[in-house]
C-alpha cells in the first residue's frame, strides 16, 4: 500500500447536479478534519460544509468516509459529493491538493484496488468497459466479467494446472520409479480436457471481444447498386443521399448501429468503377482503402446482374464476404440466403425492406454472437492472445507426451501455458502491462 494521497474528480467535466471529488491514501482522515471541520463515522452519508484554508465556504453537500480495507481501493477513501459546477468541484479538489494529496493518474484509483487485492486485472478492465460500453448487452457482459465471470473460468484453468504439474514434477523428482499405466492415461485425458476448455473460453472470449469492439461493415459495390439505400434501411435514417444517378456517393460515410446489442461501425462507399471524373475517382480510392479495413465487406449488385465477381473486384478485399441481391422487388423475387460457391447470398428489397432481418441475423452470426452462452462476458484482445498462447503451449505439452519426449518437456509447456493464463487475470503480469491498461481509464476512476 503507497503512502501517497491520490485525489480527483470524478463526475465528467461540465455542469450537473451533483459532482464528486474523490480522495484516497493515507491521510484522508487529516483531509477530513480539515475540510469538514470534525470526523465523520465510516460508511455513513453525512451532510457537512466544505471549507477552505481560511474556513470560509466553499459549497455543501454528502461527505461519506469509507475506513480501509472496506473500501474500492482498499484505503482509506473519502468521496465529497457536493454541486456539480467546474470551478466549485476544482476548489474543493485544489483544497485537498493543498493538504498534501497529489492529483491521480488515469486509472490510479482502479490500479490500487487491483495492487490491494480488491480486484482481479479482469475485474479492474471491466469497470472501464462497463463505463464505455454503447450497448445494454455490451454493459451486461462487462458486468458479468466484474463479478468475476471471467475470472473464475481462468482460476479453474490455472488450478488443474497446477494439480497436474505438480503430479509431473513428482515424477521427475523420483525418475527410478516406473510410472503407472494408470497415471499416463490419467495425464492424457486431463491435457485434453484441459485442452478442450481452453477452446471453449477462447469460443467465449472471442465473443466478449466482438461485442465490445463490434464490427467494421463495409458496403461496396458497382454505381447506382442501392449501397446507400442500404445503409439507410440498416441505420433506420437518411443518412446517404439516394437518387438514380450513377455516382451520387463520392465519399465514405460511417455511422454506428447496433444490431441486438452488437455493435456495428457501417462504411457507405462510392461505387467502383474507372472513372474520367476526378472527385469520383478519389472517392473509388477511398472506398477500396476502407475495404482494406474491413472486418466484413456486404457486395451489393442489381438483381438484374450477374451474380459472379469479376477476379479484379475480388483482389479488393481479403475478408468475409456477403453478397447481397438488391432490388428483388422490380422482379417479384421472394428474399432469401442461399450458399454460393462465393459464399453467402442473401435477396432482398431495399426498397420494401424485405430480406433485411435474413441479413440482421446472418451479420450477427458473422461475428459470432448469434447465441450467446449463459456465462457470456466481457473480453479484449489480449485476452485472445494469452489464451492462444496458452493453448499452444498445451498443445506442445500434449505432443511431447504422445511422443514420450520426456516429462519435462511436458512440465516446461504446462509451466508456460500457466504463465500465459496468469497474464489475464493479472497474476503473472509487468510493469508495463499494467502501464497500458490502467492509462486508459478516466482520471477519477
Amino acid at each position: 500500500m503507497t503512502s501517497e494521497t491520490i485525489a480527483a474528480i470524478a463526475t465528467p467535466p461540465g455542469h450537473g447536479g451533483v459532482g464528486i471529488v474523490r480522495v484516497s491514501g493515507t491521510q484522508v482522515p487529516a483531509i477530513i478534519e480539515a475540510v469538514i471541520g470534525h470526523s465523520i463515522a465510516p460508511r455513513t452519508a453525512n451532510f457537512a460544509v466544505f471549507h477552505d484554508a481560511d474556513g470560509h465556504f466553499i459549497d455543501e453537500g454528502i461527505a461519506i468516509f469509507f475506513q480501509a480495507p472496506k473500501s474500492f481501493t482498499g484505503e482509506d477513501v473519502l468521496e465529497l459529493q457536493g454541486h456539480g459546477g467546474s470551478v466549485v468541484l476544482d476548489l474543493v479538489l485544489q483544497r485537498c491538493l493543498a493538504l498534501g494529496a497529489r492529483i491521480a493518474h488515469s486509472g490510479e484509483f482502479t490500479q490500487r484496488a487491483y495492487l490491494n487485492g480488491k480486484l482481479d486485472l479482469t475485474q479492474a478492465e471491466a469497470i472501464a468497459d462497463l463505463i464505455e460500453s454503447t450497448t445494454a448487452l455490451s454493459a451486461r457482459l462487462a458486468g458479468k466479467s466484474l463479478q468475476g465471470v471471467f475470472s473464475r473460468r481462468i482460476d479453474t484453468l490455472i488450478e488443474q494446472l497446477t494439480q497436474l504439474r505438480m503430479l509431473l514434477e513428482a515424477t521427475l523428482d523420483f525418475p527410478d520409479e516406473d510410472v503407472d499405466f494408470t497415471i499416463e492415461q490419467f495425464v492424457a485425458n486431463q491435457l485434453h480436457q484441459l485442452i478442450a476448455a481452453t477452446q471453449q473460453i477462447m469460443q467465449e472470449a472471442h465473443q466478449g471481444q466482438r461485442i465490445r469492439e463490434g464490427l467494421t461493415v463495409v458496403i461496396a459495390g458497382l454505381p447506382n447498386a442501392g449501397k446507400s439505400s442500404i445503409l439507410n434501411v440498416l441505420s433506420d435514417s437518411d443518412a446517404a443521399i439516394v437518387t438514380p444517378v450513377p455516382g451520387t456517393t463520392r465519399d465514405v460515410l460511417k455511422l454506428h448501429i447496433q444490431i441486438d446489442g452488437l455493435p456495428i461501425q457501417i462504411i457507405d462507399t462510392a461505387g467502383i468503377r474507372d472513372t474520367d471524373d476526378l472527385i469520383e475517382r478519389e472517392g473509388v480510392r477511398r472506398a477500396q482503402n476502407q475495404l482494406q479495413k474491413a472486418d466484413l465487406v456486404l457486395w451489393i449488385y442489381d438483381a438484374n446482374e450477374s451474380t459472379a465477381l469479376k477476379p479484379s473486384e475480388k483482389l479488393l478485399f481479403d475478408c468475409p464476404l456477403i453478397k447481397i441481391k438488391n432490388k428483388i422487388d422490380l422482379l417479384g423475387l421472394k428474399p432469401q440466403l442461399i450458399e454460393t460457391p462465393d459464399g453467402v447470398e442473401i435477396a432482398l428489397s431495399a426498397m420494401t425492406g424485405a430480406g433485411f432481418d435474413l441479413l440482421r441475423n446472418h451479420l450477427k452470426t458473422c461475428a459470432g454472437v448469434s447465441i450467446l452462452p449463459e456465462g457470456a462476458f466481457i473480453a479484449r484482445r489480449r485476452h485472445l492472445d494469452a489464451l492462444r498462447r496458452g493453448l499452444q503451449s498445451l498443445d506442445m505439452a500434449l505432443i511431447h507426451f504422445t511422443e514420450q519426449s520426456g516429462i519435462e518437456f511436458v512440465a516446461e509447456e504446462l509451466f508456460q501455458a500457466q504463465q500465459s493464463f496468469g497474464e489475464i487475470t493479472g497474476k503473472v503480469t509487468s510493469d508495463d502491462l499494467l502501464g497500458r491498461i490502467f492509462s486508459s481509464f478516466c482520471i477519477g476512476k
